[in-house]
């Protein structure tokens, strides 16, 4: 605050610079008794305010005073515990008023346990109230556990008094006569709440049933059967017990759609024929790359024959020249040879002229 000096004498003119700085020594002074006059009034005020903010933050007393309205005993001390181990009150009070209103008997360290350790404490009282309010024996410790190992309890509740539809995708499986059927079916589940921690998920469930359609469409003599009585697919699926291990209970199994597909039986023999036959084609392709190769020796066989021949006939002057020189062969013995020879000659010559004659007529 400035200080007010307009009733003060003029000194400025008859003062020296002693007096000056006094004089404004005083007015700081007086300037710093007239601020210190406010300034407790100030701190008080800044200091109860964050009193106030921090008892409101630690001592929610609004919900105090609805978990009090509700008929939910709490005290403060209590809910400034939740603050200080991190807990939201709210979190915890608002889901055990639910369930006092709803008639459950649920104990706050229970919640808070359960939050601490993770787990939705909403959806676990809700379901809560859903299950007692239908009927279905559920309780909190086995909600929690539901809860904790990732499973939406409240929609597992919700399953149970509701069941699910779940439809399978196309299944084709082929008859006994070889034709093939394509079926599509819809199972009708609920929710085991007794096996839902560790039970196997939908996707079990659709191919447990895709394995039963492809075994009861297999078994059938004849497609037709199928056809005509299609109730009997989800007879012989249903009664398997495809559901054990899993975390549902199979109500129905209903056949949606069946179609008659192509004629596997008629493709595979088809497909066996041409194996077949091109196994005879390799094995005949075989025979003859044999015998050709057994002609291709016969032929050198025939040659090597053919030169032993003509050795011979070259053998045959040198050993009668011997004999001529021994005097073992004569001079007409060796013309009666020739004259044996040329008839022979002659004789061979005819026998062909007359075979040629009678190949030429059988072409004609």
């Amino acid at each position: 605050m400035q200080v007010d000096n307009t009733h003060e004498p003029d000194l400025q003119p008859t003062i020296g610079r002693k007096e000056k700085k006094y004089l404004y020594t005083c007015r700081v002074i007086v300037a710093l008794q007239v601020r210190t006059m406010y300034l407790p009034q100030t701190v008080i005020l800044a200091l109860l305010g964050l009193f106030v903010f921090v008892l409101l933050y630690f001592v929610p007393v609004g919900l105090w005073i609805s978990a009090l309205a509700s008929g939910v005993r709490i005290g403060l001390i209590a809910l400034v515990g939740m603050r200080l181990r991190k807990v939201p009150p709210r979190q915890i009070i608002e889901p055990l008023i639910a369930a006092r209103k709803a008639g459950l008997d649920v104990k706050r360290d229970q919640l808070e346990s359960h939050y601490l350790a993770g787990g939705n404490v909403g959806r676990v009282i809700n379901a809560l109230i859903a299950a007692d309010k239908a009927k279905i024996k559920l309780t909190f410790e086995r909600a929690a556990a539901i809860d904790l190992a990732g499973r939406n309890v409240l929609e597992a509740v919700q399953m149970s008094v509701l069941p699910k539809v779940i439809t399978t995708p196309l299944v084709a499986a082929v008859a006994k006569d070889g034709i093939q059927l394509k079926a599509v079916t819809r199972v009708t589940v609920r929710t085991n709440l007794d096996r839902l921690v560790g039970g196997a998920t939908e996707e079990t469930i659709i191919a447990r049933v895709g394995e039963g359609i492809v075994s009861s469409i297999g078994s059938a003599k004849d497609h037709k059967m199928v056809l005509e009585n299609p109730d009997m697919i989800s007879k012989a699926v249903l009664a398997k017990g495809l559901d054990a291990g899993t975390a549902f209970e199979i109500l129905s199994i209903d056949i949606a759609d069946v179609d008659v597909g192509e004629n596997i039986g008629a493709k595979l023999q088809a497909d066996q024929a041409e194996t077949d036959m091109r196994v005879a084609q390799a094995k005949a392709e075989e025979r003859r790359a044999m015998a050709v190769a057994k002609e291709q020796e016969n032929r050198a066989k025939v040659v090597e024959m053919e030169a032993k021949i003509k050795e011979a006939e070259v053998a045959v002057p040198l050993a009668m020249a011997k004999a001529f020189e021994k005097g073992n062969l004569g001079i007409m013995d060796y013309y009666r040879l020739k004259n044996i020879e040329s008839d022979t000659n002659m004789r061979t010559s005819i026998s062909e002229s007359g075979r040629s004659k009678q190949q030429k007529n059988q072409k004609q």
